[in-house]
């Protein structure tokens, strides 16, 4: 329930309260007995206080039952007590004042005071006020322990919900921790090897071709050390604070990465600088993929990236004509294509790819300008 709602809720059960109260005076105080509908108006009227000043509240409705049959409002205020506090010396003070001013005679008939007095009526009469004070007293402890057991159950789920968060976080760094040092023990490792076999065999080659190949291998291993770094620097943070597990590429990078692709390759981008950090890297990361998959799977072929806005959408062709030359078998786990597929359905977008008509290949991304 909202705390506004909780609010309205709270007036109108209080207004209801003071209603009865009325009724209650009505039908059980005799106008005519100026003191006693002063009395019980002004315990009706004391019950809008109830909430903040729950023990002037019960003092304030004592004499409606101490001069009247009234006593709604009295007992409203004795639950009220009992709900709000724990102190028994204050619960039984307030039983018994309501008990001994309900009991005693003076608001009695004359023709019954004799009678209470002097017969056993006034025992059974002692045993009845007891029970109906004790009743509000008792009522008013339920509900206040079922509050605070609400409270005690609502910190016990939080709790629950921390330690689970913090297992899940300790279960998370210790993961990549592992992957930290994998990729730094092997995959590092193995990069370096490359960038040291590029470099020697740029140095020993006597084709021109050979050493440029040889120069861009080693370049590209050099950035993907530098890459790796990076990453194992940001898992060995263990999560720490919120961090991206890459570098962060913007679209002023993609001109770096088409002339360091190894691919001819047409550029053609007029995309804003003020674009979101996710879309620019959406584009960045799509562009990446096709280029790789056209090094590896379409070796000879040329390139082309076109990037625009249209209609309010980013969007992206990279298209590649078809292979001059066989390609090499490499490793891959395929999902390449697969992750851009679901960064684009995470912006709202759409990521399509297939071959094209002269045997080549084309990947096309379709996002928001503005993200998801």
């Amino acid at each position: 329930m909202t705390p506004s709602r909780a609010v309205a809720v709270s007036v109108l059960l209080d207004g209801a309260l003071i209603v009865a109260s009325l009724l209650d005076v009505w039908v059980n105080v005799d106008a005519s007995e100026r003191l006693a509908t002063a009395c019980g108006l002004l315990a009706a009227a004391a019950l809008a206080l109830r909430r903040r000043l729950p023990l002037l509240t019960f003092a304030l409705t004592l004499p409606a039952s101490l001069v009247t049959d009234a006593v709604f409002a009295t007992l409203v205020a004795l639950y009220t007590v009992a709900s709000h506090t724990r102190r028994r010396p204050v619960l039984v003070a307030c039983a018994a004042a309501f008990t001994i001013s309900d009991i005693l005679p003076w608001h009695w008939p004359p023709s019954l005071k004799a009678v209470a007095i002097s017969d056993s009526w006034l025992l059974i009469s002692l045993g009845y006020t007891l029970a109906t004070a004790a009743a509000p007293v008792f009522l008013g402890q339920l509900v206040q322990t079922r509050r605070e057991l609400t409270v005690r159950l609502a910190e016990v789920s939080e709790a629950r919900e921390n330690e689970r968060l913090l297992t899940a976080q300790s279960l998370l760094a210790a993961e990549r921790a592992q992957l930290a040092r994998e990729m730094h023990d092997v995959v590092s490792h193995q990069v370096s090897l490359i960038a040291v076999q590029a470099g020697a065999l740029q140095m020993s080659a006597r084709d021109a071709e050979v050493r440029r190949t040889a120069g861009a291998i080693r370049r590209l291993s050099v950035r993907t050390l530098d890459e790796l770094r990076h990453m194992v620097g940001v898992l060995r943070a263990a999560g720490n604070r919120p961090t991206e597990l890459t570098p962060q590429p913007s679209l002023a990078d993609l001109p770096r990465l088409v002339s360091g692709s190894g691919i001819e390759t047409e550029l053609r981008a007029d995309l804003p600088d003020r674009l979101p950090p996710t879309v620019q890297r959406a584009v960045y990361r799509t562009v990446q993929e096709a280029l790789t998959n056209v090094r590896k799977h379409a070796p000879g072929a040329t390139a082309t990236v076109h990037a625009g806005l249209r209609d309010g959408s980013v969007r992206v062709t990279v298209a590649n004509t078809a292979p001059t030359r066989p390609a090499i078998p490499l490793p891959g786990a395929h999902q390449g294509l697969v992750g851009l597929r679901q960064r684009a359905e995470l912006l709202g977008g759409t990521l399509t790819h297939g071959p094209t008509a002269d045997g080549g290949y084309s990947v096309s991304l379709d996002i928001p300008a503005g993200g998801a």
